[in-house]
């Protein structure tokens, strides 16, 4: 059986972890390298950082932080962030990170995914989609922070950018982020039944009965949460034995 993942997000803006609502209302949490240490001493499986604002500021990513987090923790993590380049993924890489995440970018440049996944391994590769419903009932793609529709549909951009390398996609529902109403779970069960890649569950968790109900129904990898954790509302812990109750392949 598949054990699943859970993997706190920390938005980082300007080197401080942030936290907001379908992508605005920023409010600071913490630094990221203290929030890092915290998640991986109380057993999160991964950990995802990505500078939010850098591919709307048209910006590298502040990489800083990403050699103290990769000093203060024992888990895998992924970053990013106006990541463009394979020389942003070498950067990255190099200290510290275990996988690379890209989403504006690989929209405006689709080979990026294949020589990246060429050059570091499909499994360095993690397209993020920011996903959100039209009103043809289906999902656009947004880029730059959600602040950009595209003419992508999402379920289709999924395929092709595992078909181009991607070795694991991130679904962000638009609008869930932050809502803490649950995972956009029919968005997830039409990606994960499209793609052979893992899929992980982003935007919408406000109890512990959505990360079940994302694993069970849409049979995601993993799931990933922010507020929910930052804020104490659920414990890593916590979370992992109820899922663990309910028969969840899971590492405590």
């Amino acid at each position: 059986m598949l054990t699943r993942r859970i993997i706190p997000c920390l938005d980082v803006k300007n080197g401080r972890v942030v936290k907001g609502k379908k992508f605005a209302n920023i409010v600071d949490v913490d630094s990221p390298e203290v929030l890092g240490k915290h998640y991986s001493d109380v057993g999160a499986d991964e950990l995802v950082f990505y500078d939010i604002t850098a591919s709307n500021e048209e910006r590298k990513i502040s990489l800083e932080f990403v050699s103290k987090v990769a000093q203060n923790i024992n888990i895998p993590f992924c970053v990013g962030g106006g990541v463009s380049s394979i020389e942003d993924f070498t950067d990255i890489l190099r200290r510290g990170a275990d996988k690379v995440s890209i989403n504006s970018s690989a929209v405006k440049n689709p080979e990026l995914i294949r020589e990246a996944s060429l050059k570091f391994g499909a499994q360095c590769v993690v397209l993020s989609i920011d996903a959100k419903r039209n009103e043809q009932g289906s999902w656009s793609v947004y880029i730059n922070g959600g602040r950009k529709k595209t003419d992508l549909d999402a379920i289709e951009w999924a395929k092709k950018g595992v078909e181009l390398g991607a070795g694991e996609i991130v679904v962000n529902s638009i609008d869930e982020d932050g809502m803490k109403n649950g995972y956009d779970l029919e968005l997830l069960k039409k990606i994960t039944d499209a793609v052979n890649v893992p899929v992980i569950a982003s935007g919408g968790a406000g109890e512990m009965s959505d990360f079940y109900n994302a694993i069970a129904y849409a049979d995601v990898d993993g799931v990933l949460a922010a507020s929910v954790f930052h804020f104490g509302e659920i414990k890593i812990e916590e979370l992992k034995r109820y899922l663990a109750s309910k028969n969840i392949e899971i590492r405590l």
